[in-house]
C-alpha cells in the first residue's frame, strides 16, 4: 500500500518559525518561502493570523502575503483560529486555511482556555465562512499521540475529535503528534480512525522528533497508503507548552528517505537544502536536519578537494 509519490507540506514558515524567540524579518521569511517554492513545494504553510500578542512572530502575516511571488500550482495556507483571523486572511488570498483542536482535554483548557466541544463550536463558523469564499480548510488535531499534561491519548479520543470536525465540514484531517511521543503502532492506530473518516487522500500526518520516532512513524502511516505530511525545513519549531519538544521532521531529512525508496516528492533535495542553510543562517545556527548537515559537509569537502 506504500504510495509512489508523497506530498510534502512544508510548515516551517508558520510553525517553525512561530516558536523563534527573536524577531524574524518578513524579507527573510518572503525569502524562505520564495526559496521553498523554488526548490519543488507545492503546500507552504506561510503564516498565521492569531493575535500578535500571542504568537507576535506573526503579527506580519499580511505583508508576508503581500510580498510573495505566487507560482502556479502552489498552495499557500495559513492558520486561522477564529473569524476574526479568517476575516483578516481572506483579505491576503489564501488558498487554505487551518483549524486545530487538541485530542487532549488538558492541553484544550491550557493552550486555548476551553474545552474540545467549545473549540469546535468555535470552528463551525470559520469553516462554513471559508467555504462561502471557496477557501478550502484544513484541520491539524494537536496532541493525537500524547500531552505534556494528561500523558498518554488514546485512539478514541482521537477519533472523537475527527467525528466533530468532518461533521462541521472540514475537508482535510491532520493528525498530529505534537510532542514528538508517539511510536509507529500508535502512530497507526490514531491515523487508522481518521481513515474510518476521511478518504486517504485528504488525511495528513505531522510527526515531530522529540524522541527521534517521525520517520519510523512516517514510514507507519506510509504503510496505510497515507501519501500526505507536514515537515519543516532546517527541523525548525518546537511546542512551547511541552519542555524538550523539537520541531516537525526536517523536511530535508524526510525527502532523503522518500527518494531513497523509490517514491516521488517532485522536491529537488539540493535546492531544499539551501533554503534550510539560508533560514537557519538568519536564524544564527546550523540546521537541525541530519541529511542537511551531511549534504552541506560533502559539499564543503568537495569544495577543499577542488584544484
Amino acid at each position: 500500500m506504500i504510495p509512489s509519490r508523497v506530498r510534502l507540506v512544508e510548515v516551517g514558515p508558520r510553525d517553525g518559525l512561530q516558536n523563534e524567540a527573536g524577531r524574524v524579518a518578513a524579507a527573510d521569511k518572503i525569502e524562505l518561502v520564495q526559496r521553498l517554492q523554488a526548490a519543488g513545494c507545492r503546500e507552504i504553510e506561510v503564516t498565521s493570523f492569531v493575535s500578535p500578542k500571542w504568537v507576535p512572530q506573526m503579527a506580519d502575516n499580511a505583508e508576508v502575503m503581500a510580498g510573495l511571488s505566487r507560482q502556479a500550482g502552489v498552495r499557500y495556507s495559513v492558520l486561522t483560529p477564529n473569524l476574526k483571523g479568517l476575516e483578516a486572511a481572506l483579505a491576503t488570498r489564501p488558498d487554505e486555511v487551518v483549524v486545530f483542536a487538541a485530542a487532549s482535554e488538558a492541553f484544550s483548557r491550557r493552550n486555548i482556555n476551553c474545552s474540545i466541544a467549545e473549540s469546535i463550536e468555535r470552528f463551525a463558523p470559520v469553516v462554513q465562512a471559508a467555504h462561502a469564499a471557496g477557501v478550502k480548510v484544513r484541520c491539524a488535531i494537536s496532541c493525537a499521540l500524547g500531552c505534556p499534561y494528561q500523558g498518554e491519548v488514546g485512539a478514541d479520543a482521537v477519533e472523537q475529535v475527527v467525528r466533530q470536525m468532518a461533521a462541521i465540514g472540514v475537508d482535510h484531517c491532520g493528525i498530529a503528534d505534537t510532542i514528538g511521543v508517539g511510536t509507529p503502532r500508535r502512530a497507526q492506530a490514531a491515523m487508522e480512525r481518521a481513515l474510518k473518516h476521511y478518504p486517504v487522500d485528504e488525511v495528513s500526518g505531522h510527526f515531530h522528533d522529540t524522541y527521534g520516532q517521525a520517520l519510523a512513524n512516517i514510514l507507519a502511516c506510509l504503510e496505510l497508503g497515507v501519501s500526505t505530511f507536514d515537515s519543516s525545513v532546517a527541523g525548525l519549531g518546537g511546542c512551547p507548552y511541552a519542555k524538550g519538544a523539537t520541531g516537525n521532521v526536517a523536511s530535508e531529512d524526510l525527502v532523503f528517505m522518500l527518494h531513497g525508496m523509490g517514491i516521488e516528492t517532485g522536491i529537488d533535495l539540493d535546492a531544499l537544502v539551501d533554503a534550510g542553510a539560508f533560514i537557519s543562517a538568519r536564524l544564527g545556527r546550523e540546521p537541525v536536519s541530519r541529511a542537511a548537515k551531511a549534504l552541506l559537509a560533502r559539499r564543503a569537502a568537495r569544495r577543499e578537494a577542488a584544484p
